[in-house]
């Protein structure tokens, strides 16, 4: 039986690499989508290889709706069709709204929301076509609760699972999931460099007292990825130790 292949955008660091493991590891193929330097994503394919992860590559920009295109037709042209889509990759520019210049919220919506659209946009056909796909978003709590200094992001995040609930009903009839999740603080290289008393505010505000690691997302990705779980469809999940409840 043929091998179920996964689009991860964002898959080379912090959340999306643990996903790209974790999908791996349940003997998925994975083609990890990045924008940085051709020779450092090389490099980054190399290390896996090292430890045990055979990666597929490939170089797109999500914020061009052509680029997305062009990379899942380079895929399926030397791949296979995609059937599982992780929509993971987006940034922050963090500045209050009186201070935000267009440019950082132009960037962070495109590069965080309207990448969903060009990405999924890019496979949904082919999945309805073979009448199998699961689309996976990968949000935050700040798409939920909001968050000083992020009226971009925020706004993104929460466009994300609007998406994720009208594309559901658009598409269930052809065995297609789409879902969001929803993590709070993760312990990526990003937040643990946050000077520590700043941390250890912010642990203090989370009930379990401690950061999610970025594995515990990537298991519940897995678990939505999975055929198996073809009934879960427009739900978001959250993983923040109790930091927002709904």
């Amino acid at each position: 039986m043929a091998k179920k292949i996964a689009v991860v955008t964002g898959g080379m660091g912090g959340i999306g690499h643990a996903i790209s493991r974790e999908l791996h590891n349940q003997d998925i193929r994975v083609v990890v989508a990045y924008h940085r330097n051709h020779e450092a994503a090389l490099a980054w394919q190399a290390q896996q290889k090292q430890v045990g992860y055979l990666f597929d590559i490939a170089h797109v920009d999500v914020t061009n709706f052509q680029s997305c295109h062009d990379m899942i037709k380079k895929i399926e042209n030397e791949i296979s069709p995609v059937d599982i889509l992780i929509n993971n990759a987006g940034i922050t520019r963090d500045h209050t709204c009186c201070k935000m210049s267009k440019e950082d919220w132009d960037i962070v919506i495109s590069t965080d929301l309207s990448s969903v659209f060009h990405m999924t946009h890019s496979v949904i056909n082919g999945m309805k076509n073979r009448n199998y796909g699961r689309v996976i978003n990968i949000s935050s709590i700040n798409g939920q609760k909001g968050q000083y200094g992020q009226v971009n992001y925020s706004a993104a995040k929460a466009g994300m699972h609007g998406f994720t609930k009208s594309l559901a009903m658009e598409v269930a009839k052809h065995n297609i999931t789409v879902n969001t999740i929803s993590p709070g603080y993760v312990a990526t290289d990003m937040v643990m460099d946050v000077p520590k008393n700043i941390r250890e505010k912010i642990i203090e505000q989370i009930p379990m007292g401690r950061f999610a690691e970025p594995e515990e997302v990537a298991r519940v990705a897995a678990f939505l990825a999975d055929e198996k779980n073809g009934y879960i469809t427009g739900a978001n999940i959250a993983i923040n130790g109790g930091h927002y409840m709904l």
